[in-house]
């Protein structure tokens, strides 16, 4: 059995995505670009979901998101789903958009954690030697000036969205301030100092190897159906929880140990034909689909 999410209210998470053999599905352009932020603007307004950073790039995603109502897989789930069948619709393909694992939701559990991973996600592309500035990249890519402060209107892309249909004309995106922040104005600049340190030890990483960076234009002219050279590590450690602090990440592990034993007891239950079995606070599958009992659900 494949181990179960715990789907709490208000949780952060740093949420990742793959494209099916590492292809550069996503590979910035305007068509590309206008599909993902529409569709992530509608799905955000959908769930109620808070954004507070994101970098889309050729291959991959990430989301650094808070959940205040519990409903990251639906939201995941439309927002994967819209976007595939609309980017494979603009290149002409039908083949399997995103690899075979689910999306990657690691909990963040600590103010300090959350700014780490902001940092992460918006220095990605110049930690992966493509541009120098994060805000040289020719994707979506959100800058922490936004944060609280100003939207983007999205308007529906021509392609594959019926002018007739169900979805909007226009969908607006903004940014909100996470938890555990004084303020909006604080959290902007504590990110921006972060993210200038983590540009700054890449650049310094890429220039002891006598790398340099792709450039915008360069990036721009990959072949969509592309992918990287071989040598990326596989078959790693994937994380539910970051934490730095020791004890607090000992803590939220053994948590989460203790829900997955819960979780995978009622299970067992519930198969024995239990109908009255209690699943363990965080359930989302049981309770969705099953209509199961949950602890702490009312």
């Amino acid at each position: 059995m494949t181990a179960p999410r715990q789907i709490l209210p208000n949780t952060t998470y740093l949420v990742t995505r793959r494209c099916f053999q590492r292809q550069f599905l996503l590979r910035p352009s305007e068509t590309t670009n206008s599909i993902f932020l529409f569709v992530l603007a509608v799905a955000a307004q959908r769930f109620a979901i808070r954004l507070h950073a994101f970098c889309i790039l050729s291959n991959h995603f990430h989301l650094l998101l808070t959940d205040p109502d519990a409903r990251l897989p639906e939201f995941e789930q439309y927002l994967d789903s819209l976007v595939a069948r609309a980017v494979n619709a603009s290149l002409g393909r039908w083949e399997s958009f995103w690899a075979p694992s689910s999306y990657s939701a690691v909990t963040l559990v600590s103010p300090q954690d959350i700014l780490d991973k902001a940092a992460y996600v918006l220095a990605n592309p110049v930690a992966a030697g493509l541009v120098r500035h994060g805000r040289d990249w020719p994707g979506l890519w959100s800058s922490p000036e936004e944060i609280e402060n100003g939207r983007r209107v999205a308007k529906r892309p021509a392609i594959f969205f019926r002018p007739d249909g169900s979805m909007p004309e226009k969908a607006s995106l903004s940014l909100s301030c996470p938890p555990g922040f004084e303020s909006a104005a604080a959290f902007r600049k504590q990110l921006s100092h972060a993210l200038a340190l983590r540009e700054e030890q890449a650049a310094a990483e890429l220039s002891q190897q006598s790398k340099g960076f792709m450039g915008a234009r360069r990036v721009i002219a990959q072949d969509p159906l592309g992918r990287p050279a071989p040598g990326e590590p596989r078959r790693g450690l994937s994380p539910r929880v970051a934490c730095r602090d020791k004890w607090k990440r000992i803590e939220t592990l053994a948590r989460l140990v203790n829900f997955i034993r819960a979780y995978r007891e009622a299970w067992l239950a519930l198969k024995a034909g239990v109908r009255d079995v209690v699943f363990p606070e965080g359930t989302y599958w049981p309770r969705v689909a099953l209509g199961a009992c949950c602890a702490g659900s009312g």
